[in-house]
């Protein structure tokens, strides 16, 4: 079918490598337009689809949820977009990674240090890790 200009849903799904459903998800959720019917009642995707499907899977594993990546698509829609304001998402999520990365390495620093309080033998009876809790 894809010499009528479309691609069947097999076809965008071995393309993007995705599974049916994910694509059926994309589709509930309004990110990837439902596309029209046409003979035998087949759906007949956009070639654009594909590219479309591939950018989503891109942004989620940067870290991006689909709420987030819905607005960056509609802007990429949108002639008068500037590239600004499409930068800005990903400094954003940057800032955020940033941010989580910090409170990781402070839960580390603290996991160690209690790590430290105790050599792992004995009975519970004066657990210095049980007591540490009781300290604060």
């Amino acid at each position: 079918m894809s010499s009528m200009k479309g691609l069947t849903i097999g076809e965008v799904t071995n393309q993007a490598k995705v599974n049916v459903e994910t694509l059926r998800y994309y589709e509930r959720r309004r990110i990837l337009p439902i596309p029209p019917r046409i003979g035998a009642n087949y759906r007949c995707y956009p070639e654009t689809g594909v590219q479309r499907v591939r950018f989503i899977q891109w942004a989620q594993g940067l870290g991006f949820f689909l709420n987030e990546i819905i607005p960056v698509l509609f802007l990429g829609n949108n002639p008068k977009t500037r590239r600004p304001a499409v930068k800005a998402r990903p400094e954003t999520k940057l800032a955020e990674v940033d941010e989580k990365i910090e409170r990781l390495r402070e839960m580390r620093d603290a996991l160690a240090q209690v790590t430290t309080l105790c050599d792992g033998k004995g009975s519970l009876e004066g657990c210095p890790i049980l007591q540490a809790s009781e300290g604060e």
